[in-house]
């Protein structure tokens, strides 16, 4: 296993960084600048996957299945954020975008050695939530190779979830331990085997594109407008009436008092503002038109 370990793109030293421990403060931040200046280029290069891998997850979430995120340490954290954001930001029910953390949650803040080793418990997690034939499991893992992940991806495979693997690796692959395979090679870390750095960068970036553009195609956004956010906070407040101003061309006062009207929803308050109806109308044009404001306006 070591030496399978060794061949790993993300586990080689990198020769432009071999001396950084002697380098002035100055030269260290601009050597990990200039590496990090190179994820943006994998990224592009595997966008036909992440596209891929967008479409799995918009089949599976327009037939009511969950977007479920596997993954261990860095790439574990990664998953969580993802999945922490999308309710905020898109109004998702909690339970239809989740994450899996190796260890448990408490793994989120502190590590517990041979978490990701255990094939058997990432299989074991997969089972206890109950996932099927709608659901899309996207594994994370730098590596590709972490047991955790692939004993998720593999008991995914068993109950006929769609299954997809963000990787920064090829090495060794079996290219049939996930329906799609996004793996951005971003080469050695500044620091040897650090995937929180380059890795961990190009993880998050195709996670943001393969969320966005699945809440775009599931009518949570509008123009580039997040019209199904949750203004629970004064900031959140704020953003919602500012949408419904500029997309109902209303002032404050009307904004807020379609907001509270609208139940809080922004999308609906637009409805009603701009087809002229109720809030009950406005809900019940949202639903013809599948949850998509576009449809609910020009329906």
């Amino acid at each position: 296993m070591t030496r399978e370990f060794d061949r790993l793109s993300t586990e080689q030293r990198n020769p432009r960084t071999t001396d950084i421990d002697r380098l002035p403060l100055e030269e260290i931040v601009r050597r990990i600048q200039e590496e990090d200046a190179t994820v943006p280029a994998a990224v592009a290069a595997v966008r036909a996957d992440v596209v891929r891998a967008a479409e799995l997850v918009c089949d599976r979430m327009r037939r009511g299945g969950r977007m479920i995120l596997v993954g261990a340490g860095t790439s574990g954290r990664l998953g969580v954020l993802e999945a922490a954001e999308c309710p905020p930001t898109f109004d998702t029910p909690p339970d239809r975008v989740v994450a899996i953390m190796a260890g448990g949650p408490e793994c989120v803040w502190a590590g517990r050695e041979g978490a990701e080793d255990d094939a058997e418990d990432g299989a074991r997690q997969i089972r206890a939530r109950g996932v099927g034939s709608t659901d899309a499991v996207i594994g994370i893992a730098a590596s590709g190779a972490t047991p955790f992940v692939q004993g998720a991806l593999a008991e995914a495979r068993n109950a006929g979830a769609g299954r997809i693997l963000v990787t920064c690796n090829r090495e060794g692959l079996d290219p049939r331990c996930a329906d799609v395979i996004v793996a951005s090679i971003v080469g050695p870390e500044t620091i040897t085997g650090s995937t929180r750095l380059k890795a961990g960068t190009a993880t998050k970036l195709i996670l943001n594109a393969i969320t966005v553009a699945t809440m775009v195609r599931l009518g949570k956004v509008y123009e580039n407008l997040m019209v199904d956010l949750q203004p629970k906070s004064e900031k959140l407040a704020a953003r919602a009436k500012r949408i419904i101003r500029t997309l109902a061309g209303v002032d404050d006062a009307e904004a807020d008092r379609a907001l509270t009207a609208a139940g809080n929803r922004a999308k609906t308050a637009v409805v009603m503002l701009r087809r002229r109806v109720s809030r009950e109308e406005a809900e019940a044009l949202l639903a013809r038109a599948g949850g998509m404001l576009r449809g609910a306006l020009e329906g």
